[in-house]
């Protein structure tokens, strides 16, 4: 197994002890995350716990509800051309018209009746490394922390997911979470975006909501909201990006028009959007010069 895959695969198991020993014992819900780290606070994780070795592989929760066949050639195929550009005008597949996959569990998924919980944890090594952090970034990495979270999923299961965010915002966007899971709404992936994915085939069909990316704005020099740990992409297929003709990703035209109403997708005034809005973030769909649909930040761009 690859160092990068190996130490990500002990943090999502570290991770996930964590979550079940604070879930699997009484099933009662708490009306607080685990426990918070004051932003000062940059060397000492929330808890600790030891994970046993394993080798278990990523599994497909299975589910009662019929939902559309993963066709196996997802995130595999890549859009570049010979001249290093990307197609513009691309088509959506069929195989993609009606997104609703079952979740590819990472991290063991909670308890069929089990309550949200969360846990906010400084960034070790490991997830640090499995992270786009590098030097030059602007937000140091005591300024991050990993969030691992309970979300729900196409396939009407609970499922742990975990992204970075700013120290200053773990908390804020915990509640967000936590009210789009007690709504339902639901997810189909939520990991950290690795060297591995920004190094990785550009598919165009990419679903993953996510937070931290240590990259630049769309077309500019400045770093981006992501950089800092304070923006998020909620189901960005189903919400994609439209600046002219530059449409992200690549295979999301079918999913432009928000009055499709496809479950997933965010529109005006949705639980999404409200969610948000109560911690004082913006949302990208509600922009002029291009539309954002998937995004969401403190500082609205």
């Amino acid at each position: 197994m690859p160092h990068r895959a190996a130490n990500r695969l002990a943090r999502y198991v570290l991770a996930m002890v964590l979550l079940a020993g604070c879930s699997s014992a009484g099933g009662v819900e708490r009306t607080e995350p685990t426990t918070t780290l004051a932003t000062s606070d940059a060397t000492s994780p929330v808890t600790t716990a030891a994970a046993p070795p394993t080798t278990a592989e990523p599994t497909t929760t299975t589910t009662a509800i019929e939902l559309p066949p993963r066709p196996a050639w997802l995130g595999t195929r890549d859009l570049l051309l010979p001249d290093g550009s990307i197609a513009t005008g691309l088509d959506t597949p069929h195989e993609l018209t009606d997104r609703r996959f079952a979740t590819i569990d990472l991290l063991p998924p909670p308890a069929l009746d089990a309550p949200f919980e969360a846990v906010i944890d400084s960034l070790d090594a490991s997830a640090l490394e499995s992270s786009t952090w590098e030097e030059g970034c602007p937000v140091p990495p005591d300024q991050l922390r990993l969030l691992t979270m309970s979300f729900w999923g196409f396939d009407e299961r609970p499922h742990t997911g975990q992204m970075i965010v700013n120290a200053d915002v773990a908390d804020d966007v915990v509640e967000v979470f936590r009210t789009l899971f007690d709504a339902r709404y639901p997810i189909e992936e939520m990991r950290i975006i690795t060297e591995e994915d920004v190094a990785g085939p550009n598919s165009g069909d990419g679903n993953i909501t996510t937070a931290f990316v240590c990259r630049a704005v769309r077309g500019g020099t400045r770093y981006s909201e992501h950089a800092y740990g304070l923006a998020i992409d909620v189901n960005p297929f189903l919400n994609p990006y439209l600046r002219g003709e530059l449409l992200l990703p690549e295979l999301a035209r079918h999913y432009l028009p928000r009055e499709l109403g496809a479950p997933g997708q965010i529109t005006s005034g949705d639980v999404v959007v409200e969610a948000f809005a109560a911690i004082g973030w913006g949302w990208g769909g509600d922009w002029s010069s291009l539309v954002d649909y998937q995004h969401f930040a403190l500082h609205d761009r």
